[in-house]
């Protein structure tokens, strides 16, 4: 089964003073950087960069099939690294971006990743060759991670305490605002113009971000940076990318595979190795002291479980609409829309909540209504009407809402000042991992079951008299995929609870 959609949920913001320093004694070179913009400016210049990476990752996977015709190529095999080539290197990336924009300063990363993301906007356009267009993807999604990584500490350095889970909550409009437009436009400018003005509607907004980011960003750097860990930023990159690109091709090229055995034996060995080194160097790539805080460690492990759980819905239901039900991408589309709806329109009452009342018993709450989401999804089939659809995924994307503010307030909050970058990391390195297991899970318990293989019949109008017997088939491996990600998403209600309370300041 091919790479679906990267949904690029979001996760920001949260800091408690009165926990600076905590855990950070043993880091006596870190800087410490202090945001000094008006922290609507900062949240509306992170809007820019953010919407652009969330709009750049859901619209291009629509455009594949044009992509593949443009460069005479079949849907399948090389084309997919179009999407994993980003993947692969924005997972790699996204903790040692954080660590560095501790390090030397939270804008000129945020900068570079602008600049990296909208000058490589422009080589995917002008893409001569598949080869090529691979490769300016990868370039890419170093942007990517860049903003991705830094953002959420820029947020929480913005925002006072008080208002972290709010802050949080109104980008979580921005996010998915990029998610749900992304495969309706890349749907149009394909169909209109070509695939090429998939990349070039990034450039705009990666201008404008930039000037904006140079007029009304002002950071102090207030203690000189530490020296970079090279070979730990190296440890990890190539453990992430191995994992990922191993997970994200497991179920196609099968796990017994020698080139997927490969790959997830050298990514484990390198994290394997990974800690050994960390805590022989002064100036670590990856901040494991923070992974002993309670709070942060179980707000951490919920956020994987959770994308664990819930992204099976945005990376399952394409194939449900369009291969059992026959619906065309365009509609396909939109009705993929609620749940990201659902999140945009619940996320900030969810963030004044946790800001107001905490974030424990909203993230178990969320997590709950979700997995009671993925039970009614589990139960669609081929005479599930349009109502019965779209329920089921506001209903996931309500508790996906609910869960996604406090918890990655919690997460945040749980963090020194000094680390917040590295926090930063950890939360979007986690989201990208949830993400690539979910794909992984869903893929292997889907294909097992036969569903991937009826699926493909039923949607080359070839199955003839076996036309049901292949639906029941494909409803029996979509039942049990949700039933599975159901039990998965009850684990994470459990870690969301154990967390204990999290220091709390109130405005």
């Amino acid at each position: 089964m091919k790479q679906q959609r990267k949904n690029t949920d979001d996760a920001l913001m949260d800091q408690h003073p009165s926990r600076a320093g905590a855990e950070g004694s043993e880091d006596t070179s870190t800087p410490v950087v202090q945001q000094q913009s008006n922290k609507w400016t900062t949240l509306l210049v992170i809007a820019i960069g953010v919407f652009m990476a969330t709009l750049d990752s859901s619209i291009v996977n629509i455009s594949l099939p044009a992509i593949a015709r443009s460069f005479g190529v079949p849907l399948s095999g090389a084309i997919e690294w179009v999407i994993i080539a980003y993947l692969v290197v924005t997972a790699a990336i996204l903790l040692t971006a954080g660590r560095l924009a501790d390090m030397v300063g939270r804008k000129i990363v945020w900068l570079t990743g602008l600049v990296i993301f909208t000058v490589s906007s422009v080589l995917c356009g002008l893409a001569p060759g598949l080869a090529f267009l691979i490769a300016a993807r990868a370039l890419q999604g170093l942007g990517g991670a860049l903003l991705l990584a830094v953002s959420p500490a820029m947020l929480t350095s913005a925002f006072p305490d008080n208002e972290r889970g709010r802050a949080l909550g109104l980008n979580a409009i921005n996010v998915s605002l990029g998610v749900s437009v992304g495969p309706i436009l890349g749907g149009f400018i394909t169909g209109y113009f070509s695939w090429r003005w998939i990349f070039f509607v990034n450039v705009p907004f990666g201008i404008l971000g930039v000037i904006a980011t140079l007029i009304f960003i002002k950071e102090k750097v207030t203690r000189s940076p530490g020296r970079f860990d090279p070979l730990g930023a190296g440890l990890l990159a190539i453990g992430l990318a191995c994992l990922t690109a191993g997970l994200s091709f497991g179920t196609e090229l099968g796990w017994s595979s020698p080139i997927i055995l490969g790959l997830l034996i050298v990514g484990v060995i390198a994290l394997i190795i990974l800690p050994f080194v960390e805590l022989r160097v002064p100036n670590p790539a990856i901040v494991l002291s923070l992974l002993k805080d309670r709070v942060f460690t179980s707000a951490l492990v919920s956020l994987i479980i959770s994308f664990l759980a819930l992204f099976a819905v945005s990376f399952m239901l394409p194939f449900y609409l369009e291969e059992l039900r026959g619906f065309s991408s365009e509609l396909s589309g939109v009705l993929l829309t609620p749940l990201p709806l659902a999140l945009a329109f619940i996320a900030p009452f969810s963030g004044m909540l946790a800001d107001r009342f905490g974030t424990r018993w909203l993230a178990a709450g969320g997590l709950t209504i979700g997995c009671l989401g993925l039970i009614a999804i589990s139960f669609l089939n081929a005479q599930s009407s349009i109502w019965d659809i779209v329920w089921r995924m506001l209903m996931v994307g309500v508790g996906q809402a609910l869960f996604q503010s406090p918890n990655n307030s919690a997460l945040l909050g749980a963090a020194p000042r000094e680390h917040q970058g590295s926090a930063s990391g950890f939360l979007a390195t986690a989201r990208t991992m949830g993400q690539c297991l979910s794909i992984a899970l869903a893929g292997a318990i889907f294909t097992g079951m036969g569903g991937a293989t009826a699926g493909l019949i039923l949607s080359s109008g070839k199955a003839g008299a076996q036309t049901q017997q292949l639906q029941q088939t494909f409803v029996n491996g979509f039942h049990q995929t949700f039933l599975v990600c159901a039990v998965i998403a009850g684990i994470g209600v459990l870690a969301s609870l154990v967390r204990g309370k999290e220091t709390r300041t109130r405005g």
